[in-house]
């Protein structure tokens, strides 16, 4: 998967020089050339040793993903993406929305639970009122949803909380709205079945617009490394989630 000159423009200045610089053996290969065989990875769910010949070697891709995975700089490029598009006032926090997706786990994957559905991971999105991506967590499948809004807040790209966020009926809970109202957030969702009708009509209209977060849901999954959890490490799994929230980040960027 390639990238385009503009778009290495706005990335490349954002990743860090390494921070030990090795006398010996072959010169490093340009970060470029190494980022796009991660994202041929990320795109396609092939292993690391399908790399095609046209990218760095399997093992240099791998030791800079793990390299880049350890000095964080995935979650940093989506924080400067986002202040970036916060800059050019390209980010509408009036509302959000929130919603998680599941990905099966192959075996010896850590920190993966056993839903219905089998084992694997849960992937928590927050997007903004357009459809950007302004939060990602993943954690273990077995969690319900609406105990893991505090952490998807807490894994926010910026500082600013939206003003509404927006739910399915998971997240219908009078514990939810009082912790958002904490923050200064009012929480929409429609009620559940069995609970008194306590959501005003009005704000309910907001959630038809919900399938903004679906959308981009579907977007990610355009990657294959995010549908199936090939990573054995929680953390290698998320920085791919991340990876593919700052080419949606970008691409708005970008144009």
């Amino acid at each position: 998967m390639r990238l385009t000159d503009e778009q290495w423009a706005v990335l490349g200045p954002l990743i860090p020089p390494p921070e030990k610089k090795t006398l010996r053996g072959r010169p490093r290969r340009p970060d470029r050339e190494v980022f796009e065989g991660i994202l041929w990875v990320l795109h396609t769910g092939a292993q690391w040793n399908q790399l095609p010949t046209t990218y760095p070697p399997k093992s240099t891709c791998f030791e800079r993903f793990q390299e880049w995975n350890n000095r964080t700089i995935f979650p940093a490029l989506l924080e400067a993406l986002y202040e970036q598009l916060d800059d050019q006032g390209l980010l509408d926090l009036r509302e959000s929305f929130i919603d998680g997706t599941f990905s099966a786990a192959k075996k010896g994957a850590l920190m993966s639970g056993r839903p219905k559905k089998g084992k694997g991971t849960k992937v928590m999105l927050m997007v903004e009122a357009s459809g950007l991506p302004i939060s990602v967590f993943t954690t273990s499948a077995s969690p319900s949803e609406v105990t893991l809004v505090q952490n998807t807040l807490d894994s926010m790209f910026g500082w600013d909380y939206p003003e509404r966020l927006i739910g399915d009926k998971a997240y219908d809970s009078d514990g939810l709205d009082s912790e958002m109202a904490h923050r200064g957030i009012e929480m929409i969702a429609p009620n559940r079945r069995n609970r008194r009708q306590t959501q005003d009509g009005r704000p309910l209209r907001r959630y038809r617009k919900r399938w903004k977060v679906e959308r981009t849901i579907a977007w990610l999954q355009n990657f294959r490394r995010i549908v199936t959890r090939y990573e054995r490490l929680a953390e290698h799994f998320l920085s791919f989630v991340q990876l593919a929230c700052v080419l949606l980040l970008l691409r708005r960027i970008s144009g």
